[in-house]
């Protein structure tokens, strides 16, 4: 298998499972701390906002390529077994059906407060000086 078939089958891993995340946050078996981080991760993944715009270079795909991946990933390994497989399975249907992700407006509406505190961190900040 060559680099690109690789990458592009790690891309769809990463898209099932966090489509996989958004049922495992509906799943009574899932512990509560772990149901909190994939709520963060699934708001987050799901939101057609992302955190760090893309047009900034470079950083712009941190997001993309690492801090998602690894929020994803640290949720699945948290996540108890029969939740991940019965989530992945669920997330597996739902791509088949549907050909897309589901969207997250709770996610957009998290990144946009996450940047007004930000603005508002850097106004106090600055007017302090």
């Amino acid at each position: 298998m060559n680099m690109f078939a690789e990458i592009k089958s790690w891309a769809r891993r990463v898209k099932r499972d966090a489509v996989a995340l958004w049922f495992a946050c509906r799943d009574p078996r899932t512990p509560w701390a772990v149901k909190a981080l994939c709520v963060f991760v699934v708001a987050y993944a799901l939101s057609p906002i992302d955190l760090i715009p893309d047009f900034i270079p470079v950083l712009g795909y941190v997001d993309d390529v690492l801090l998602l991946p690894g929020l994803i990933w640290l949720a699945v390994w948290l996540l108890p077994a029969s939740v991940t497989a019965d989530s992945r399975l669920r997330a597996e249907e739902w791509l088949a059906t549907q050909g897309q992700k589901p969207s997250s407006k709770a996610g957009a509406v998290v990144i946009v407060l996450i940047w007004l505190a930000i603005a508002y961190g850097t106004w106090v900040w600055w007017a302090a000086r």
